[in-house]
């Protein structure tokens, strides 16, 4: 109920911070226009008088770490050649051949099923493999798995885990840090095998993040996390100084966090270079979802079935900024509109103000017909012209 009410105060707020933009946006074009003193004045008062919808908030607490300077390594992290993972009845990974160099930040993407997991366990030394991978000087692999649990051992408790890897003076620091990750009071004397699985997550962080490391390996490390704790680990990999590999589905975990892209279809690896949306881009999709769903139908869909899917996300994408385009071109003619009529105004009033000059225009009273159809016309621009922000607002969201 509170998550329902929580959503209703966000969807109202949203619209009243729309429709003070949109009032806003009046007062900035026209505060200098004479002819709109009244109307600027009008809705600064408006302003004035809303009262803002506040929405409740959540608590905060979350996780609080950031992780400790990677130690120096070569700069090749890590090379494979002819590099093959073969299971009973399915080769998963066929003849990939590709380098990691230090400082790198790469993304696995693709699919279920396709080989993410299993080149972050094959890279982690977790299962065996057929060519040739050759780690660079003192590389230090940190691993974070996807089944984390099945690295932890069930029979020892929270503070136990982390104590038989801490050294030096972060031992007399393990309270803290395993406060930092959530665990205070008699929940650090919890033995692992009662844990959920986001309390299994956050031991297994605290305990990578003890762990001496330059090159990452972290296969979904945002399962079993909330949205606060998801920020809290991407600004710590985002202050992380050393190489990176992050096997993950949620695009906004990864904007802004690599800068290649590997995606694996078919046993084949394929790299692009950039961001997550520069590969949202080049492939012609909205999310890294449509990866699953292109293929749910049958097993392995053919090509001209992923291309004709791809090419209605695209042209979806392109009608969309085509409407945007329009509606910009419209705000424009509009605004040119309303400076003519200002003009017009202004011209209609100088000669109103003047009536000894001009007596014989104001006698026949056709100069007050076209200054009331002008100031009229004005109105109705000026409408169309908030209306217009505002369906171009909608749209851009």
């Amino acid at each position: 109920m509170r998550e329902d009410r929580m959503e209703s105060q966000l969807a109202t707020h949203n619209n009243q911070q729309r429709q003070i933009r949109q009032i806003e946006r009046f007062v900035e074009r026209f505060r200098s226009k004479a002819t709109k003193a009244k109307q600027v004045q009008s809705r600064i008062k408006l302003l004035e008088k809303i009262d803002l919808v506040e929405v409740d908030t959540l608590d905060e607490s979350g996780i609080r770490f950031r992780f400790p300077p990677a130690p120096h390594s070569g700069k090749i992290i890590l090379e494979a050649k002819d590099l093959c993972k073969d299971y009973p009845q399915k080769r998963v990974l066929n003849n990939l051949n590709f380098s990691i160099i230090k400082s790198d930040r790469i993304a696995f993407v693709g699919k279920n099923g396709e080989g993410k997991t299993t080149l972050s366990k094959v890279i982690t030394g977790k299962v065996d493999f057929s060519g040739e991978l050759k780690h660079g000087h003192n590389v230090l692999v940190g691993y974070y798995a996807q089944n984390q649990s099945d690295y932890l051992d069930p029979e020892k408790t929270v503070f136990k885990t982390i104590d038989d890897i801490a050294v030096g003076d972060i031992r007399t620091r393990i309270k803290g840090i395993l406060g930092g990750f959530l665990f205070s009071g008699d929940d650090i004397e919890k033995k692992v095998k009662v844990l959920s699985g986001g309390e299994k997550s956050r031991l297994s962080l605290a305990k990578l993040l003890l762990t001496p490391s330059n090159f990452l390996v972290l296969d979904e490390p945002t399962n079993h996390l909330d949205m606060h704790s998801k920020d809290v680990l991407k600004s710590a990999l985002l202050q992380y100084n050393g190489t990176l590999v992050i096997v993950s589905h949620d695009r906004d975990f990864l904007q802004g966090l690599t800068n290649r892209v590997f995606e694996f279809r078919r046993g084949v690896m394929k790299e692009y270079i950039g961001d997550i949306y520069d590969f949202l881009e080049q492939r012609r999709i909205q999310s890294l979802k449509e990866l699953e769903s292109v293929q749910k139908n049958s097993g392995t869909p053919n090509d001209s079935e992923q291309v004709s899917i791809n090419k209605i996300n695209w042209e979806k994408r392109k009608e969309n900024e085509k409407e945007i385009r329009k509606v910009k071109s419209q705000i424009i003619k509009c605004e040119s509109e309303i400076e003519r009529l200002e003009s017009e105004i202004k011209l209609k009033e100088g000669i109103l103000g003047s009536p000894e000059k001009y007596q014989k225009q104001i006698q026949d009273g056709s100069l007050y017909k076209e200054y009331e159809t002008l100031k009229i016309s004005m109105e109705r621009e000026m409408k169309r012209w908030e209306e217009l922000n505002y369906e171009l607002e909608i749209m851009e969201e």
